[in-house]
């Protein structure tokens, strides 16, 4: 009998040691090292590795001009915003994973589109979590129909592939990755080796006959997925669904695609007969109060390939403490360390001694740099307690010498804006725009202090 190797992998990178020790070398993270099995090399491998290849197939080389381009044609889910996150629609042989935290609608929302695909095509929905007895109770509960969709409760990757092969589905959905077993890997499933395993035959699979394949993968309590490293590397696409729990809508975002844009959002809202997607994502994280008040301000980012109106809010108040708190929601944290700083260099506002909070209405997670004006300007209007116009909409990147620079995209978001009734701009000089929108005043800034003059 061949005996079997093992090797250690590091759970956060996917790192391989010769043996374990206590930090992974490459992501300089603590006890994220794990001993894994390896599976027997099978005779047929050995004997083609020492009889000069005998019997392996030849491969041909090609140029880039001898390969025949066809288009691919797309599959349409039925949810233009799941549409949107993965490029335009389900590609044929793509392996797709959906992350998310339990409770965030995974399964509903995969359920919603299986059960709308199954009266086109032929698909397949395989449970390893749940009992058949349970998914439909679910589909009954969201009124679905449910006399096309075929079920499969099993958690065997070859005998998920022998059931497929002979099912001959066009979208397949595995719920989910992490209770799925290869035979040939000893270690128990949802260990790094299993999921690495079972990825990546279910991937070979979805390449071969060409179906499509949805992933579900869990979060962890840091709020990655699961092993995230060692699925990414085999999977095409990566969306993760996320939603606070005293919120009653989602958002969808790709991390990795391989046919369509990174960062795209979508937005659904889940309600009691399931997931419904929010065409004007904008209308929700705008509903602002009749009154006016210090610190708000709305801006114009671009997630993907569209504008998104959020309001962001600013507090800042005098600290008690010796080290005043420094609170970012949806913001990342040391931006904000560095607006303050440019804020007192070249705005001669000192907040050293005040805390300073920042929060970006409705959950969403602002990663875009163009929100750096709007937060320096709400930070101005708390800090003398001077509410901005209501109807004025901001956005620009600032530099740390003060100066404006200007972002992609800015006639789309001035566009955006006054499709909302927003009637003024405070943008960079290099976004002018030719000729402003209908009903729009728009001021160009170079520096900041021309920013804070316009207020």
């Amino acid at each position: 009998m061949a005996k079997s190797k093992t090797a250690f992998v590091c759970g956060e990178c996917g790192a391989e040691f010769p043996r374990w020790q206590g930090q992974c070398s490459e992501c300089k993270e603590w006890n994220t090292i794990s001993e894994i099995r390896l599976a027997p090399a099978t005779s047929s491998n050995r004997n083609a590795r020492f009889s000069g290849y005998a019997g392996l197939q030849e491969s041909k080389v090609q140029t880039l001009d001898e390969i025949a381009m066809t288009e691919i044609p797309r599959i349409d889910s039925g949810f233009r915003e799941l549409d949107r996150v993965l490029g335009g629609g389900l590609v044929p042989g793509s392996a797709i994973l959906i992350g998310g935290n339990p409770g965030a609608g995974k399964s509903t929302l995969l359920l919603q589109v299986m059960c709308g695909l199954a009266g086109r095509m032929k698909t397949l929905y395989v449970t390893g979590e749940e009992s058949l007895q349970q998914v439909a109770m679910r589909a009954q509960r969201l009124s679905l129909p449910r006399d096309r969709l075929r079920m499969l409760s099993e958690t065997s990757v070859e005998q998920i592939c022998h059931v497929a092969r002979e099912e001959k589905p066009a979208v397949m959905v595995i719920d989910s990755i992490q209770v799925m077993h290869v035979s040939d890997v000893q270690s128990a499933p949802g260990s790094v080796s299993q999921v690495r395993e079972a990825a990546a035959q279910l991937t070979r699979f979805a390449k071969q006959q060409g179906v499509v394949i949805l992933m579900v993968g869990h979060v962890t309590k840091d709020g990655t997925l699961a092993g995230p490293k060692v699925l990414e590397h085999c999977i095409d696409c990566s969306v993760l669904l996320d939603g606070a729990t005293d919120s009653r809508f989602r958002t969808l975002r790709s991390h990795k695609n391989r046919f369509g844009a990174v960062n795209e959002l979508g937005v659904f809202a889940m309600t009691e007969t399931g997931m419904k997607e929010v065409s004007n994502p904008s209308a929700i994280f705008l509903s602002r109060g009749e009154e006016l008040v210090t610190g708000s301000v709305v801006m114009v980012i671009w997630e993907g390939t569209r504008p998104l109106l959020v309001e962001l809010q600013a507090l800042v108040d005098y600290s008690q403490l010796a080290n005043p708190r420094r609170v970012t929601v949806g913001l990342e944290h040391n931006r904000l360390a560095l607006l303050l700083a440019v804020l007192h260099r070249h705005g001669g506002m000192q907040m050293a001694d005040q805390d300073v909070f920042v929060n970006v209405v409705g959950g969403v997670r602002v990663e875009d740099t163009s929100a750096d004006l709007a937060l320096l300007l709400a930070l101005v209007s708390s800090f003398r307690d001077r509410a901005l116009p209501k109807e004025l909409v901001v956005f620009g990147e600032v530099g740390l010498s003060g100066e404006i620079r200007p972002v992609p995209s800015g006639q789309e978001r001035l566009m955006e804006a006054a499709k909302h009734g927003f009637t003024r701009a405070i943008v960079p000089w290099a976004n002018r725009p030719k000729q402003a929108p209908e009903g729009m005043e728009v001021i160009a800034v170079k520096k900041l202090e021309d920013a804070l003059e316009a207020l």
